[in-house]
Protein backbone atom coordinates (compact mmCIF):
# COMPACT_ATOMS: atom_id res chain seq x y z
CA UNK A 1 0.00 0.00 0.00
CA UNK A 2 1.33 3.35 -0.55
CA UNK A 3 1.38 5.93 1.70
CA UNK A 4 0.31 9.57 1.35
CA UNK A 5 4.05 11.09 1.62
CA UNK A 6 5.08 8.42 -1.21
CA UNK A 7 2.70 9.12 -3.76
CA UNK A 8 3.86 10.37 -7.11
CA UNK A 9 3.52 14.51 -7.05
CA UNK A 10 4.02 14.80 -3.20
CA UNK A 11 7.18 13.30 -2.09
CA UNK A 12 9.64 12.21 -4.92
CA UNK A 13 9.30 12.18 -8.84
CA UNK A 14 8.98 8.69 -8.58
CA UNK A 15 7.22 7.15 -5.18
CA UNK A 16 10.25 8.69 -3.66
CA UNK A 17 13.53 7.81 -5.43
CA UNK A 18 16.08 10.00 -6.19
CA UNK A 19 15.75 12.72 -8.75
CA UNK A 20 19.12 12.19 -10.32
CA UNK A 21 22.49 9.65 -9.57
CA UNK A 22 24.51 12.59 -9.06
CA UNK A 23 22.45 13.68 -5.98
CA UNK A 24 21.44 9.57 -4.48
CA UNK A 25 25.48 9.38 -3.81
CA UNK A 26 25.60 12.29 -2.35
CA UNK A 27 23.28 12.00 0.43
CA UNK A 28 24.84 9.82 1.92
CA UNK A 29 28.07 12.05 1.94
CA UNK A 30 26.29 14.81 3.97
CA UNK A 31 24.80 12.42 6.53
CA UNK A 32 28.59 11.68 7.58
CA UNK A 33 29.21 15.20 7.69
CA UNK A 34 26.49 16.92 9.25
CA UNK A 35 27.13 13.86 11.96
CA UNK A 36 30.50 14.60 12.50
CA UNK A 37 29.38 18.47 12.89
CA UNK A 38 26.36 17.73 14.97
CA UNK A 39 28.34 14.86 17.42
CA UNK A 40 31.13 17.90 17.79
CA UNK A 41 28.77 20.70 19.04
CA UNK A 42 26.48 17.76 21.23
CA UNK A 43 29.98 17.48 23.17
CA UNK A 44 29.80 20.61 24.36
CA UNK A 45 25.84 21.24 24.15
CA UNK A 46 24.03 18.68 26.04
CA UNK A 47 20.53 18.08 25.31
CA UNK A 48 19.63 20.40 22.71
CA UNK A 49 19.28 18.19 19.71
CA UNK A 50 16.61 20.18 18.26
CA UNK A 51 18.03 23.47 18.48
CA UNK A 52 21.19 21.68 17.09
CA UNK A 53 19.30 20.12 14.26
CA UNK A 54 17.84 23.62 13.09
CA UNK A 55 20.98 25.29 13.87
CA UNK A 56 22.44 22.80 10.72
CA UNK A 57 19.68 23.22 8.86
CA UNK A 58 20.07 26.99 8.55
CA UNK A 59 23.53 26.24 7.32
CA UNK A 60 22.51 24.17 4.66
CA UNK A 61 20.02 26.07 3.53
CA UNK A 62 22.44 29.00 3.46
CA UNK A 63 20.34 30.91 6.28
CA UNK A 64 21.28 33.19 9.06
CA UNK A 65 20.20 32.17 12.56
CA UNK A 66 19.28 34.07 15.71
CA UNK A 67 19.04 32.20 19.31
CA UNK A 68 16.95 34.28 21.37
CA UNK A 69 16.78 33.59 25.01
CA UNK A 70 17.49 34.29 28.72
CA UNK A 71 21.59 34.68 29.86
CA UNK A 72 23.45 31.28 30.59
CA UNK A 73 22.13 28.71 28.80
CA UNK A 74 24.20 28.58 26.27
CA UNK A 75 23.29 30.79 23.25
CA UNK A 76 26.88 31.55 22.97
CA UNK A 77 28.19 28.56 23.49
CA UNK A 78 26.45 26.90 20.53
CA UNK A 79 27.11 29.59 18.04
CA UNK A 80 30.73 29.10 19.12
CA UNK A 81 30.57 25.52 18.77
CA UNK A 82 28.81 25.36 15.52
CA UNK A 83 31.64 28.02 14.32
CA UNK A 84 34.42 25.64 16.03
CA UNK A 85 33.44 23.05 13.67
CA UNK A 86 33.76 23.78 10.65
CA UNK A 87 37.32 24.62 9.18
CA UNK A 88 36.42 28.43 7.85
CA UNK A 89 37.38 31.88 9.08
CA UNK A 90 35.00 33.23 12.16
CA UNK A 91 34.24 36.16 13.67
CA UNK A 92 32.62 37.39 16.88
CA UNK A 93 31.29 40.89 16.76
CA UNK A 94 30.25 41.72 20.58
CA UNK A 95 27.22 44.49 20.04
CA UNK A 96 27.21 47.09 22.47
CA UNK A 97 25.68 50.85 22.70
CA UNK A 98 28.92 52.59 21.38
CA UNK A 99 29.70 50.10 18.50
CA UNK A 100 29.37 51.80 15.13
CA UNK A 101 28.34 50.64 11.91
CA UNK A 102 31.85 51.17 10.47
CA UNK A 103 32.94 48.74 12.96
CA UNK A 104 31.13 45.99 11.29
CA UNK A 105 31.02 46.69 7.57
CA UNK A 106 34.55 48.60 7.61
CA UNK A 107 35.73 51.58 6.21
CA UNK A 108 37.81 53.94 3.75
CA UNK A 109 41.26 54.52 5.02
CA UNK A 110 43.83 57.58 3.62
CA UNK A 111 47.43 56.11 3.21
CA UNK A 112 49.61 58.75 3.08
CA UNK A 113 52.16 56.84 1.31
CA UNK A 114 50.08 55.55 -1.37
CA UNK A 115 47.95 58.80 -1.34
CA UNK A 116 44.57 57.16 -2.06
CA UNK A 117 42.36 55.47 0.02
CA UNK A 118 41.87 51.76 1.03
CA UNK A 119 39.85 50.19 2.15
CA UNK A 120 39.86 48.25 5.65
CA UNK A 121 37.48 45.05 6.14
CA UNK A 122 35.48 44.92 9.16
CA UNK A 123 34.35 42.22 10.83
CA UNK A 124 31.62 40.80 8.73
CA UNK A 125 33.98 39.69 6.35
CA UNK A 126 34.48 35.77 7.64
CA UNK A 127 32.61 32.91 6.48
CA UNK A 128 30.67 32.29 10.19
CA UNK A 129 29.66 35.80 12.15
CA UNK A 130 28.96 35.82 15.67
CA UNK A 131 27.03 38.58 16.25
CA UNK A 132 26.96 38.26 20.35
CA UNK A 133 23.75 40.29 22.20
CA UNK A 134 22.70 41.76 18.95
CA UNK A 135 20.34 43.89 20.33
CA UNK A 136 22.33 45.97 22.95
CA UNK A 137 23.67 47.82 19.56
CA UNK A 138 21.90 50.67 18.74
CA UNK A 139 19.05 50.17 15.43
CA UNK A 140 21.22 52.27 13.11
CA UNK A 141 24.48 49.82 13.81
CA UNK A 142 22.26 46.51 13.63
CA UNK A 143 21.16 47.86 10.18
CA UNK A 144 24.62 47.68 9.55
CA UNK A 145 23.89 43.93 8.55
CA UNK A 146 21.18 44.23 6.39
CA UNK A 147 22.72 44.49 3.24
CA UNK A 148 25.59 41.69 3.88
CA UNK A 149 22.54 39.21 5.13
CA UNK A 150 20.52 39.64 2.19
CA UNK A 151 22.99 40.28 -0.38
CA UNK A 152 26.12 38.83 0.68
CA UNK A 153 27.87 42.13 0.15
CA UNK A 154 28.99 45.44 1.61
CA UNK A 155 28.89 48.64 -0.30
CA UNK A 156 31.10 51.29 1.10
CA UNK A 157 31.11 54.58 -0.65
CA UNK A 158 29.81 53.39 -3.60
CA UNK A 159 31.80 49.92 -4.14
CA UNK A 160 30.71 46.74 -3.43
CA UNK A 161 32.51 44.23 -1.74
CA UNK A 162 31.61 40.36 -2.24
CA UNK A 163 31.70 38.17 1.26
CA UNK A 164 33.31 34.79 1.27
CA UNK A 165 31.08 31.67 0.77
CA UNK A 166 29.97 30.21 2.42
CA UNK A 167 28.70 32.87 5.17
CA UNK A 168 26.54 32.33 7.74
CA UNK A 169 25.26 35.13 10.70
CA UNK A 170 24.64 33.14 14.00
CA UNK A 171 23.78 36.22 16.57
CA UNK A 172 22.30 36.35 20.01
CA UNK A 173 19.93 38.19 21.50
CA UNK A 174 18.30 38.75 25.02
CA UNK A 175 14.61 39.08 25.67
CA UNK A 176 13.63 42.90 24.71
CA UNK A 177 11.99 43.06 28.29
CA UNK A 178 15.65 43.11 29.72
CA UNK A 179 17.58 45.59 30.49
CA UNK A 180 19.94 47.81 27.71
CA UNK A 181 18.45 45.69 24.90
CA UNK A 182 16.96 47.63 21.71
CA UNK A 183 14.28 45.46 18.98
CA UNK A 184 15.46 44.59 16.26
CA UNK A 185 13.95 46.29 13.25
CA UNK A 186 11.15 44.37 11.26
CA UNK A 187 13.50 44.29 7.98
CA UNK A 188 16.62 42.53 10.38
CA UNK A 189 14.28 40.35 11.64
CA UNK A 190 12.92 39.18 8.69
CA UNK A 191 16.62 38.44 6.82
CA UNK A 192 17.05 35.41 9.60
CA UNK A 193 16.37 32.21 7.83
CA UNK A 194 15.13 30.71 11.83
CA UNK A 195 15.22 31.85 15.22
CA UNK A 196 15.37 29.34 18.04
CA UNK A 197 15.22 29.38 22.36
CA UNK A 198 18.19 26.95 23.53
CA UNK A 199 15.76 26.75 27.33
CA UNK A 200 16.95 25.76 30.69
CA UNK A 201 18.29 22.06 30.50
CA UNK A 202 17.19 18.57 32.01
CA UNK A 203 18.25 18.61 35.84
CA UNK A 204 20.27 15.84 34.72
CA UNK A 205 22.06 17.49 31.15
CA UNK A 206 22.88 20.35 33.79
CA UNK A 207 23.98 18.11 36.44
CA UNK A 208 26.33 16.23 33.67
CA UNK A 209 27.18 19.77 32.50
CA UNK A 210 29.34 20.03 35.72
CA UNK A 211 31.79 17.79 34.83
CA UNK A 212 32.12 18.70 31.52
CA UNK A 213 32.38 22.60 31.88
CA UNK A 214 32.98 22.43 35.80
CA UNK A 215 37.10 22.65 35.19
CA UNK A 216 37.52 23.97 32.32
CA UNK A 217 36.10 25.16 28.75
CA UNK A 218 35.12 22.13 26.30
CA UNK A 219 35.50 24.79 23.54
CA UNK A 220 39.47 24.90 23.88
CA UNK A 221 39.13 21.39 22.88
CA UNK A 222 37.18 21.34 19.99
CA UNK A 223 38.13 20.75 16.52
CA UNK A 224 36.80 21.17 13.45
CA UNK A 225 35.43 18.30 11.38
CA UNK A 226 34.49 19.63 8.29
CA UNK A 227 35.76 21.95 5.85
CA UNK A 228 34.47 25.22 4.56
CA UNK A 229 34.64 23.16 0.81
CA UNK A 230 32.68 20.21 2.67
CA UNK A 231 30.08 22.81 3.49
CA UNK A 232 29.89 24.28 0.07
CA UNK A 233 29.32 20.98 -1.62
CA UNK A 234 26.50 20.02 0.95
CA UNK A 235 24.78 23.47 0.08
CA UNK A 236 24.93 22.40 -3.59
CA UNK A 237 23.34 18.96 -2.72
CA UNK A 238 20.37 20.63 -0.72
CA UNK A 239 19.68 22.99 -3.61
CA UNK A 240 19.08 19.68 -5.42
CA UNK A 241 16.27 18.36 -3.55
CA UNK A 242 13.05 18.12 -4.82
CA UNK A 243 9.71 19.82 -3.31
CA UNK A 244 6.49 18.91 -5.63
CA UNK A 245 4.00 21.70 -6.88
CA UNK A 246 1.23 20.74 -4.33
CA UNK A 247 3.94 21.31 -1.15
CA UNK A 248 5.01 24.14 -2.34
CA UNK A 249 1.68 25.62 -2.78
CA UNK A 250 1.31 24.51 0.76
CA UNK A 251 4.28 26.86 1.66
CA UNK A 252 2.53 29.64 -0.14
CA UNK A 253 -0.79 28.86 1.73
CA UNK A 254 0.58 28.90 4.98
CA UNK A 255 2.79 31.74 4.70
CA UNK A 256 -0.63 33.36 3.42
CA UNK A 257 -2.34 32.52 6.50
CA UNK A 258 -0.36 34.93 8.34
CA UNK A 259 -1.24 37.98 6.50
CA UNK A 260 -4.49 37.03 7.21
CA UNK A 261 -4.63 36.47 10.54
CA UNK A 262 -6.88 38.78 12.75
CA UNK A 263 -4.49 38.26 15.47
CA UNK A 264 -1.53 39.50 13.78
CA UNK A 265 -0.88 43.49 12.27
CA UNK A 266 2.02 41.83 10.18
CA UNK A 267 2.08 38.66 8.66
CA UNK A 268 5.16 36.83 7.07
CA UNK A 269 6.70 38.29 4.01
CA UNK A 270 7.55 36.64 0.53
CA UNK A 271 11.18 36.16 1.74
CA UNK A 272 9.23 33.80 4.40
CA UNK A 273 8.38 31.65 2.07
CA UNK A 274 11.50 31.61 0.24
CA UNK A 275 13.36 30.66 3.21
CA UNK A 276 10.38 28.33 4.66
CA UNK A 277 11.20 26.39 1.08
CA UNK A 278 14.98 26.45 1.27
CA UNK A 279 15.06 25.54 5.24
CA UNK A 280 12.78 22.54 4.19
CA UNK A 281 14.58 21.05 1.47
CA UNK A 282 17.89 21.13 3.80
CA UNK A 283 15.41 19.28 6.58
CA UNK A 284 15.02 16.87 4.08
CA UNK A 285 18.48 16.03 3.23
CA UNK A 286 19.50 15.59 6.80
CA UNK A 287 16.85 12.31 6.82
CA UNK A 288 18.41 11.62 4.33
CA UNK A 289 15.71 12.32 1.14
CA UNK A 290 16.01 13.76 -1.89
CA UNK A 291 12.74 15.13 -1.77
CA UNK A 292 10.51 17.26 0.42
CA UNK A 293 7.30 16.35 2.41
CA UNK A 294 4.98 18.35 3.76
CA UNK A 295 6.06 17.58 7.30
CA UNK A 296 9.11 19.03 6.64
CA UNK A 297 6.96 22.61 6.53
CA UNK A 298 5.03 21.68 9.64
CA UNK A 299 8.12 21.25 11.74
CA UNK A 300 9.80 24.30 10.02
CA UNK A 301 6.67 26.75 10.30
CA UNK A 302 7.37 28.00 14.04
CA UNK A 303 11.44 29.07 13.94
CA UNK A 304 11.10 30.17 10.29
CA UNK A 305 7.75 32.48 10.71
CA UNK A 306 6.79 32.95 14.56
CA UNK A 307 9.86 36.05 14.65
CA UNK A 308 8.57 37.50 12.12
CA UNK A 309 5.07 38.51 12.56
CA UNK A 310 3.86 41.38 14.90
CA UNK A 311 0.75 40.78 17.02
CA UNK A 312 -1.95 43.42 17.42
CA UNK A 313 -2.32 44.88 20.68
CA UNK A 314 -5.80 42.84 21.60
CA UNK A 315 -3.09 39.66 21.40
CA UNK A 316 -0.66 40.84 23.36
CA UNK A 317 -2.78 41.51 26.04
CA UNK A 318 -4.11 38.06 25.79
CA UNK A 319 -1.05 37.26 25.99
CA UNK A 320 -0.73 35.00 22.94
CA UNK A 321 2.45 34.59 21.52
CA UNK A 322 3.35 34.23 17.85
CA UNK A 323 4.53 30.66 18.20
CA UNK A 324 1.00 29.68 19.18
CA UNK A 325 -0.53 31.44 16.08
CA UNK A 326 1.66 29.48 13.75
CA UNK A 327 1.21 26.37 15.66
CA UNK A 328 -2.39 27.08 15.24
CA UNK A 329 -2.04 27.62 11.91
CA UNK A 330 -0.22 24.69 10.91
CA UNK A 331 -3.10 22.35 12.52
CA UNK A 332 -5.71 23.91 10.92
CA UNK A 333 -4.78 24.55 7.31
CA UNK A 334 -5.67 21.26 5.40
CA UNK A 335 -2.46 19.22 4.05
CA UNK A 336 -1.68 19.62 0.33
CA UNK A 337 -3.94 17.01 -1.87
CA UNK A 338 -2.07 14.04 -3.28
CA UNK A 339 -2.04 13.71 -7.22
CA UNK A 340 -5.64 13.00 -8.40
CA UNK A 341 -6.99 12.17 -4.90
CA UNK A 342 -8.59 14.29 -1.98
CA UNK A 343 -7.43 17.11 0.04
CA UNK A 344 -5.85 15.21 3.38
CA UNK A 345 -6.94 16.31 6.52
CA UNK A 346 -6.14 16.09 10.28
CA UNK A 347 -8.37 13.04 11.96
Amino acid sequence: MTSYNDQAGIGGPAGGQGTDGYHRVGLPELAAVVDRVRTNVESVIEGKPEAIRIALTVMLAEGHLLLEDVPGVGKTMLAKALAKSVDCTVRRIQFTPDLLPSDVTGTNIYDQHQRDFEFRPGAIFAQIVIGDEINRASPKTQSALLESMAERQVTIDGTSYELPSPFMVVATQNPVEMEGTYPLPEAQRDRFMARISIGYPSPEAEFAMLDVHGGADPLEDLQPVAHAADILKLIDLVRAVHIADPVRRYAVDLVGATRNSHELRLGASPRATLHLVRAARAAAALDGRDYVIPDDIQRLAVPVLAHRLMPTAETQLNRRTTEQIVAEIVARLPLPRPQGGPAVRRG
